[in-house]
Order: C-alpha cells, then sequence, then structure tokens
C-alpha cells in the first residue's frame, strides 16, 4: 500500500461496535475509515461509492447474513474481508465456512464487555487489517469460486491401511491456510502414510476443521491426540493452544502434545513440529510449508532440509500471505517451490519414489 492510507469499511448492525472500531482506527496512523454501516445492503453503496481497501464483517445481520454477503462479495467485487463477529466463537463451522468464502481472517468479538472486549483486541485488529490490505485479492477471490463447486462425499475405505507409518509428511500453514490445506488433501488416496498438519487456530476450531476434512477426503482427518500413535491413511490436525511434536519409540512414531509457552505468540508452532521431524523422522518425512504472515516455520524446515527431508513451499503467486513460504525459500530451507494445485502430485510422487 506503500503511504497511502488503508481505507476501511466497518460493517456491523451494532453501533456500540461500530462506534469503537472507528475509534480504533482513528487512532492508528496510516487507517482511514471511509465507512460504518449498518448491514451489507448499506455496504453495496458504499463500496461502489468509496472502493475500500479491507472491510470488516459481522456475521450476524438484518436483511442480509454476512456468509451471504461475502459470497456475493467475493464473485462480483473481491476485497480483502475481516471478520469481527461474536458468532465466530459461538460456531466455528460457521467461521470455516468464512474463511472457505474468502475471507482473510477473523477475529471473535465478546460477548459480554463488548466495548471493553474489543479494546483489548484493538492490536489484533489493527494488524490483521493492515495485514489484509496486502492479501493476495486474486487468490481470496478464487478460493471463493472453488468453494462454490460441490464436495465429493467421502469414499469409504476399509481400515487395511491402517499401519504403523514409516514415512510422515508435515504441512503447516496459517492466514489462508485451511483452504490450502483442504485443496491439498481432498484429492490424496487413502493409502499414503501419515500426514501432519499444523495450523494457526485457536482452540475449538480445529476440531471442527477436522471433522469437516474428514466428511470429503479419502484419508481419515482426526484432530491429534496426545501419546497417539500415527499410521497410515490418517491426517493429524494439531489441536488449537498445544504444540504437537512427533517422537518415536523403537520403530513407531507417535504424536506428543504439550502447552509450553508460545513460540513467537504461535501454539501451536509450526517450527516445534519441523525440528521434531528433524529431529526424530529424518530422512524419512516431507516438510510443506504454505501461504501465512510472518515467519513460523521457516527454521524449522530449514532444519528438515538439512537433515535430508523432502520440503516443498508453496509459490507466491497461490499463497493468500506469501510471508512464511517466502522466508522459508530465503534460508534455503526449500527443495521445490509449486502451486497450490500441484502440491498433492508432489506428495504422491514422493511416496513412490521412496
Amino acid at each position: 500500500m506503500g503511504d497511502k492510507n488503508i481505507k476501511v469499511l466497518i460493517i456491523d448492525d451494532s453501533a456500540l461496535v461500530r462506534n469503537v472500531l472507528k475509534r480504533i482506527f482513528d487512532k492508528e496512523p496510516g487507517i482511514e475509515v471511509i465507512g460504518a454501516v449498518i448491514d451489507p445492503i448499506y455496504a453495496i453503496k458504499e463500496i461502489k461509492k468509496q472502493r475500500p481497501d479491507v472491510i470488516t464483517l459481522d456475521l450476524q445481520m438484518p436483511r442480509m447474513d454476512g456468509l451471504t454477503f461475502l459470497k456475493k462479495l467475493m464473485k462480483a467485487y473481491p476485497l480483502p474481508v475481516v471478520v469481527v463477529s461474536a458468532k465466530a466463537k459461538k460456531s466455528s463451522e460457521v467461521t470455516l465456512k468464512a474463511l472457505e468464502l474468502g475471507a482473510f481472517d477473523f477475529v471473535t468479538k465478546p460477548e459480554v464487555g463488548i466495548e471493553t472486549g474489543i479494546n483489548e483486541l484493538s492490536e489484533q485488529i489493527i494488524h490483521k487489517v493492515k495485514s489484509a490490505a496486502k492479501a493476495n485479492i486474486k487468490e481470496l477471490s478464487k478460493i471463493t469460486r472453488k468453494s462454490q463447486m460441490e464436495d465429493k462425499p467421502k469414499k469409504e475405505t476399509s481400515d487395511t491401511m491402517l499401519t504403523s507409518t514409516d514415512k510422515i509428511i508435515c504441512m503447516g500453514a496459517s492466514t489462508g491456510g485451511t483452504v490450502a490445506i483442504k485443496n491439498i488433501l481432498q484429492p490424496l488416496p487413502a493409502n499414503l502414510p501419515g500426514i501432519i498438519a499444523v495450523v494457526h487456530m485457536p482452540s475449538g476450531f480445529t476440531a471442527s476443521f477436522a471433522k469437516s476434512l474428514d466428511t470429503i477426503c479419502s484419508m481419515k482427518v482426526k484432530e491429534a491426540e496426545d501419546r497417539e500413535q500415527i499410521v497410515n491413511g490418517v491426517c493429524y490436525i494439531a489441536p488449537g493452544n498445544y504444540h504437537l511434536l512427533v517422537k518415536k519409540r523403537g520403530s513407531n512414531y507417535y504424536i506428543e502434545l504439550n502447552q509450553e509457552p508460545p513460540v513467537r505468540s504461535h501454539r501451536p508452532s509450526i517450527d516445534k513440529a519441523f525440528y521434531s521431524l528433524a529431529e526424530n523422522a529424518s530422512p524419512n518425512s516431507m516438510g510443506i510449508i504454505l501461504t501465512g504472515m510472518v515467519d513460523d516455520g521457516a527454521k524449522g524446515i530449514k532444519e528438515m532440509y538439512d537433515n535430508g527431508c523432502h520440503t516443498i513451499a508453496q509459490d507466491e503467486e497461490t499463497s493468500v500471505v506469501f510471508g512464511m513460504p517466502k522466508q522459508a525459500i530465503k534460508l534455503g530451507g526449500v527443495k521445490k517451490v509449486l502451486p497450490l494445485e500441484k502440491i498433492s502430485g508432489a506428495i504422491m510422487n514422493y511416496v513412490k519414489e521412496n
């Protein structure tokens, strides 16, 4: 955005919330509130007239709900959207759907003590709005088109592949990662080595995420459990608010969860997962770093690379935010840089070749 102010449009049916958000943004250099409206119908007029750079969106509103508006917006006039909604806390499925429809990120709005609660979240809200202004809007709009395609139901599979894995594939992602992981997992066959997916998501959201993936993927997808053995044919989603490490006992790999301090504000930390694979599963593991802000996972995947593991980064063109992959590439820890649509094939080739 350079020195240009980020033009923000606030959409929320609560006058209190609109006023609090406006005060937060008005205090922040580089952000200009161009409007604060009660519902999406008014918002459409403002979007056409003012051309905002970022929208903050409540999901529960009169006349048109947030998801319906988001779907229409991303089809007709794609813009970065940060969901600011209490519904995000009540129903993680709704938030996951918003991300599938192209929302950049979300902030859970408190249901009580709203003014104090939103002010306490001001740093997080500002950070996400500023990041959204730099988002790959072309990729966000592609997400919406893909989400319109009906997901095929899960194929029935036998449990014969559920034997101890001898290789592990680990993916790390942040902003834009829920859709990226879905797109990678959905085409994969059931008889692959165990897969770990570490995503920056709060507690309570990862179980819903795993459940939604399990209905459409050939592999079994579940939220990871402490001391669980890693087996073929299963993808394990790191639970929100827990670090996930891969350990080895004899010839078997298993999962260890802990609540040690966050690493650079992240728990789960992608770096921690990658470091554990470098230590305990080299060279029999594959690391994949996907779309996301900042640099979590970059040092860890470099450690995997240095220990002989195969490593991949998502390319800039298909990343919603080219932060984590960029840093991993910069550190020299990536063997291949691939567009999102080619990563599933790369996983299958890796398994065949090894």
